[in-house]
């Protein structure tokens, strides 16, 4: 993706390594120029500049990084002077809000990038090299405290480390980018999405049916969540039958860990009573980093029916369908619903358990 005339546009939350691969990727080049847009003198040099300002900045570099790109206003215009006037320098940009990207980047920049979403590591990255039941094994801790690198990394204090990050996404980043003026409200809105995990958008209503809150309101809140790497929604799927649900929304954490910190729960698995939960959401979760490198026309859903008949994950890859439920009980005799079954008798459907799990999140079915 080096120097085809286009910049690359690396996104993602706060501490997933964005600096770290891309100091490992331009280590390999001498010539090259790192700018970290969080330090004042950058981004007020970076801030409307003119073309003999740029050239004295790009110099001959080969590479120019501009790290948090976002800080900088009218960055898309930036980037747009650059690659179209610096055709022989690579410029590779980081963000971690999808939200002041999305504004400010993305529609002066159309078809002048490549666009990245750097995850938290998936359990692929981490574990490829171990068997099955290794990775069975490394399953608690990763429900429980989810896999940002540096809680992967020292497992001693990654208590510590998420309540730090969860701090940094909900305060630092969404309250500032947006003025958001009610942060208690932001925060009942985070905790109740929480502990509804996998629960239907609409139960949402709870908070805005207090009184002064607007609709609007927690609608707009839940948008700068999920712009900001939060959370994301998983849409329903729906083939147009009139038995099925299809304007509805399941609400997901991007990360186990940082879900569990919001609600200030890192008990062990043998205490909690909602192992099923975090079990379906990190799975999906996985299932989604893998397809956006391996698999990026996969689309992911749930299914539901006007009978709350359900299918926790149902994904669409070049026309075949596919169906799965995530049960943590491996006792039970479980099923995938006959009653989506009975609408998508092609379909392909498994149930994935604790003991079952490695091939789905590898992407190895």
């Amino acid at each position: 993706m080096l120097f085809k005339g286009k910049a690359l546009v690396l996104i993602g939350a706060r501490q997933v390594g964005k600096t770290t691969v891309l100091k490992s990727l331009v280590q390999k080049f001498e010539n090259t120029l790192w700018l970290n847009a969080d330090e004042l003198n950058i981004k007020e040099r970076l801030t409307n500049p003119t073309l003999n300002t740029l050239s004295g900045i790009v110099g001959n570099y080969k590479i120019v990084v501009i790290d948090e790109i976002q800080r900088i206003e009218n960055a898309g215009l930036l980037l747009k002077l650059l690659v179209d006037n610096f055709k022989n320098t690579q410029f590779i940009a980081t963000g971690s809000s999808a939200l002041e990207i999305s504004e400010t980047i993305f529609e002066p920049m159309t078809g002048r990038q490549f666009t990245f979403h750097l995850f938290p590591f998936s359990l692929q990255e981490l574990y490829n090299n171990k068997s099955p039941f290794e990775i069975e094994l490394e399953l608690p801790f990763h429900l429980v405290y989810g896999c940002y690198p540096e809680v992967c990394t020292t497992r001693n204090i990654a208590e510590m480390i998420l309540s730090n990050l969860a701090q940094q996404y909900l305060y630092k980043d969404v309250l500032v980018w947006k003025d958001i003026r009610k942060p208690q409200l932001l925060d009942k809105l985070l905790r109740l999405l929480a502990f509804q995990l996998g629960a239907e958008e609409v139960s949402i209503n709870e908070l805005a049916n207090q009184p002064q809150v607007k609709q609007a309101t927690v609608e707009s809140y839940i948008d700068l969540l999920e712009k900001s790497f939060v959370i994301y929604r998983l849409k329903a799927h729906s083939s147009n039958s009139r038995k099925e649900v299809t304007k509805m929304s399941k609400i997901l954490f991007w990360d186990n860990g940082i879900r569990n910190a919001i609600i200030e729960d890192f008990r062990d698995l043998t205490s909690r009573n909602d192992q099923g939960v975090l079990f379906e959401n990190f799975m999906i979760s996985e299932r989604i980093k893998q397809n956006s490198w391996q698999n990026p026309k996969a689309k992911s859903h749930f299914w539901r029916n006007l009978n709350q008949s359900e299918v926790d994950y149902v994904e669409v890859n070049s026309g075949k369908l596919s169906g799965y439920e995530f049960k943590w009980n491996t006792t039970k005799n479980n099923r995938v619903t006959r009653a989506f079954t009975n609408i998508y008798p092609d379909a392909d459907t498994k149930v994935i358990t604790p003991t079952d799990f490695v091939n789905f999140a590898f992407l190895k079915e």
